[in-house]
């Protein structure tokens, strides 16, 4: 499962880490190596405005004795130094208070196999060059200036980055995989002066030969900024809202944030009662689905080692079970789903990664129709969310609509609502896209309170 020189090198450091930890009197520990790097290119007005690259290491060593633990984390590979860290995690972990909860996981629940290829998470291709990716941003760039009233582009971007990941623990665990992550953005900015407005556009593949193209990417950046063009302020009232796909994971992800073992445990989540209880129409289920191919948030094992598997959350509208890591399942007395994510730095946390919410029949515009007169929401800033009742406010811009069809665009206006009562009206309309690691389409949502004017 080892799969370059480069790997071998983080599972020598792996192993060293671990070696020292138990010489200096740690019971158990697992180590996090991370190494990689990345390059970006931005553009402004034709001409290059910065070029980064940037590469690290970072190790992570979390040790645990008895009931106490701690993690230290650093980038020093030198022999003395990971003593000293290790000298340190030990101590630290002397004066930590008792947590009855954590622990490593026994061996017989690690990940044991899995074909890393199956995931395809690493575009096997050579690193861009930074001219490279200067001409992908221009190219973002120039398709968004074609359009008459694009006064500016104020962001046009090309990324890259690559990384390998190794985890290990004293109890036996060890596993690694590399991702890879290719990056094109534009921000197109419309009008002059006091009316000028700004959208954007972005895609982010494992693949660079999957990416839209730069002129697909730059031309919608530019007819979004047009679209906003002259907003107004809506009625103040209560109106269907239909949340279009480039925002509906947020309602989502308010639902997966409340069905989240820590959240749960600690009692502040407004779903800890309605576990095998409706939360979602009967006609929509949420799969988390972990190994799909050539998508930057799947993973062969999570941060403990424990093997990721397909998993339904909601099935016909019916929560399953919570969102768990070891901690939080010892803590509601049940197992692990897999779902712990960590950096080097960090403890581990539940946390889930892809996931699919079963969409509707109908279009977008089928959508439009079907709400007749309402707000379609297409951008967000601030939150207002209480976790323990579901209380929901945002501000909210995007387009007014009137008999089924778009009138004119809206901003400076807040919707709110109570997530128990919003996802249980939820409409999902067929437009989510395939290649993101959330897959959620459009999403009506009836009778919203919207402040306008």
């Amino acid at each position: 499962m080892l799969e370059s020189t480069k790997t071998l090198s983080l599972e020598k450091l792996a192993s060293e880490l671990l070696s020292v930890a138990k010489e200096n009197g740690a019971e158990f520990a697992d180590v996090l190596v991370a190494s990689g790097f990345s390059s970006s290119v931005s553009v402004r007005d034709g001409t290059l405005e910065l070029s980064e690259r940037s590469e690290g290491l970072d190790l992570g060593l979390r040790v645990f004795l008895g009931k106490r633990q701690a993690i230290v984390s650093g980038s020093d590979i030198r022999a003395e130094t990971i003593s000293k860290m290790v000298e340190r995690a030990v101590a630290m972990a002397k004066e930590a208070p008792e947590d009855p909860y954590c622990g490593v996981a026994s061996p017989e629940e690690f990940a044991t196999v899995w074909e890393i290829t199956d995931y395809d998470l690493c575009d096997p291709s050579d690193e861009p060059s930074a001219e490279t990716l200067k001409t992908d941003a221009l190219a973002v760039e120039n398709a968004a200036m074609e359009y008459g009233g694009i006064k500016q582009v104020s962001d046009a971007s090309a990324s890259y980055s690559k990384s390998d990941i190794f985890l290990a623990t004293s109890t036996g665990f060890s596993g690694s995989y590399a991702k890879t992550s290719r990056g094109l953005s534009c921000v197109a900015i419309a009008g002059t002066e006091l009316g000028m407005e700004r959208d954007y556009d972005y895609d982010s593949r494992v693949y660079g030969v999957d990416l839209r193209s730069a002129d697909d990417i730059g031309s919608v950046a530019a007819e979004r900024a047009l679209a906003r063009l002259e907003p107004r302020k809506p009625e103040t009232g209560s109106f269907p809202v239909i949340f279009d796909q480039r925002v509906a994971a947020s309602l989502i992800g308010h639902l997966l944030a409340a069905s989240n073992g820590a959240s749960v445990a600690r009692g502040s989540s407004w779903l800890r009662d309605k576990l095998k209880e409706q939360v979602l129409p009967t006609d929509m289920s949420l799969l988390e689905e972990p190994m799909r191919p050539r998508i930057g948030a799947s993973r062969p094992f999570d941060a403990e080692g424990l093997p990721k598997r397909n998993r339904v959350i909601v099935k016909d509208g019916i929560l399953q079970g919570w969102t768990l890591d070891l901690s939080s399942a010892r803590k509601l007395g049940v197992k692990s789903t897999g779902n712990a994510v960590r950096s080097p730095s960090s403890l581990p946390s539940p946390q889930v990664g892809n996931v699919t919410l079963s969409g509707g029949s109908k279009s977008r515009d089928e959508l439009l129709v079907e709400m007749g007169s309402g707000l379609l929401v297409t951008s967000m800033i601030g939150s207002t969310v209480n976790p323990n009742t579901g209380d929901y406010s945002r501000g909210a811009a995007g387009h007014w609509v009137e008999n089924g069809q778009i009138s004119y665009p809206v901003s400076e206006c807040t919707i709110a609502g109570n997530l128990n009562d919003m996802l249980l009206s939820l409409v999902a309309a067929n437009d989510a896209r395939a290649y993101v690691s959330w897959r959620v389409p459009s999403l009506l949502v009836e009778g919203m309170k919207i402040a306008g004017k």
